[in-house]
């Protein structure tokens, strides 16, 4: 992982109002990554760093976000594919465990590719609150990625 991280961040309607509050607390950390975000996340993600950036115009105002589509139209699986090309360095996730979802196999799919691809991910606030302050988020970090090749071969 490069010095400058890929920080997906993805949250469920009911998880959104922490998120955002989590992204306006950390933005001094933050601005200097590169965040990916789906569809409505990355759009109020994106709100609250433009008023965290003030009056500023043209580039100088403008925090880049790659925005995915929602979730439900394919935002998780689109992450999941970047996770899988090597473009995502972290996941934060604040994901709803009280609330049935209509993309659930989705999110367990997006789940599941970040576990493979041995990619630090957050699902709630505090284990969020320790990969933003841990000393690798800002150094170079060579991640291990197990070789499944035997499984595989087995056709597993």
């Amino acid at each position: 992982m490069k010095h400058k991280k890929n920080v997906a961040l993805v949250a469920h309607d009911n998880r959104k109002k922490d998120l955002i509050e989590w992204v306006e607390w950390n933005f001094e950390t933050l601005k200097h990554h590169a965040l990916i975000c789906t569809g409505t996340t990355g759009r109020l993600v994106e709100e609250a760093l433009q008023s965290k950036l003030g009056n500023k115009t043209g580039d100088e105002g403008r925090f880049p976000i790659r925005l995915l589509k929602s979730g439900p139209l394919g935002g998780d699986q689109q992450l999941g594919a970047l996770i899988a090309e090597g473009k995502v360095d972290m996941v934060i996730f604040l994901w709803d465990p009280m609330n049935p979802h209509p993309h659930d196999v989705d999110v367990k799919a997006l789940l599941r590719i970040a576990v493979v691809y041995n990619i630090p991910m957050a699902c709630n606030r505090a284990t969020a609150d320790f990969l933003i302050s841990s000393p690798l988020l800002d150094s170079t970090y060579k991640r291990v990625v197990k070789d499944y090749s035997e499984y595989v071969s087995r056709g597993l």
